[in-house]
């Protein structure tokens, strides 16, 4: 296994900067704003907010895992994807964190995390350029 980020092109170079980048931010964004309600909410907010930040450093590990083309980079990418499909339906169901989503749009939220943490497994699972670099 090489340390470089050679093997580390397109699609996988994509994922590798969707966790290490877009992922922190996105919780970044969310999180400022709910920590507004922090005082009116209470543990339950603080405890939802914790597991975010824990899924996100997940995502930033499989991340750098993938990039320096590390042993069980792909197993690490594949359990941060579902923990994040999975916080993310939590979150998007239950009263505890705060949104603006309009009504009734909860289920398009749901379908797009939900696909979009489906489409990367299937890609870290068929995809010969995975398979080849991480073998």
């Amino acid at each position: 296994m090489r340390s470089d980020s050679s093997g580390v092109r397109g699609w996988l170079l994509l994922l590798c900067r969707l966790l290490l980048v877009w992922q922190p931010l996105s919780l970044a964004v969310t999180a400022s704003s709910a920590l507004e309600s922090l005082p009116l909410r209470g543990r339950p907010l603080a405890i939802i907010l914790v597991v975010r930040v824990l899924v996100a450093a997940l995502g930033i590990a499989a991340g750098l895992a993938l990039q320096n083309r590390r042993a069980g980079a792909v197993g690490l990418a594949k359990i941060a994807l579902i923990a994040s499909a999975a916080t993310d339906v939590f979150v998007y169901t239950t009263p505890y964190y705060p949104n603006n989503r309009p009504p009734g749009d909860t289920p398009f939220y749901i379908a797009a995390s939900v696909a979009f943490c489906t489409v990367w497994l299937v890609y870290l699972v068929r995809s010969k350029r995975v398979q080849q670099t991480f073998s």
